[in-house]
């Protein structure tokens, strides 16, 4: 898996100050992406083990909130084989301390049905892990900046470790 940018200091992308990934492949393709050059699967640069480590380093303060990730899309199949081992480390090393955030051109439903090419054997350990889902494509007609955390007035923020926030 490649990866298109991490930012270190992120308060676009999720609450709190947050550790941003923005993996790169996205098969979506929605008009007005606005990181179209990360829908390249080759784009950018490789995502290795001493990425990972310095993403966890940049995690450890205790103002950082969490990890987001993002992209380009973290829910294709090939990305989601390659962040499993990343997000268990993240995991071992934070707990429930840091909440884990995901943007995805998905919905949630698809994710979940069994029968989606967007659902892996890997999906269900994924959102399990997943505090917060923003799920659907961008749909340009319904771009409205006003919105918290989203492009689109489609898009949906679903809380999904703490349903009751």
């Amino acid at each position: 898996m490649n990866y298109a940018s991490i930012r270190k200091c992120d308060i676009a992308n999720g609450e709190g100050v947050r550790v941003s990934l923005f993996v790169s492949g996205c098969t979506h393709h929605c008009k007005g992406c606005f990181n179209e050059e990360a829908q390249d699967f080759n784009y950018g640069n490789e995502f290795t083990r001493e990425v990972e480590d310095e993403i966890i380093e940049a995690m450890r303060p205790a103002h950082i909130a969490g990890l987001t990730l993002l992209g380009g899309e973290p829910m294709e199949g090939v990305n989601q084989r390659a962040l499993l081992p990343f997000l268990r480390r993240v995991k071992a090393e934070f707990g429930d301390t840091k909440t884990l955030w995901i943007y995805t051109g998905c919905t949630k439903e698809q994710l979940e049905d069994v029968s989606s090419r967007w659902h892996t054997e890997v999906t269900d350990e994924i959102l399990s892990m997943t505090d917060v889902l923003v799920d659907g494509p961008f749909v340009e007609e319904l771009k409205d900046i006003s919105l918290r955390f989203r492009g689109s007035s489609n898009q949906r923020i679903i809380y999904m470790r703490n349903p009751q926030r």
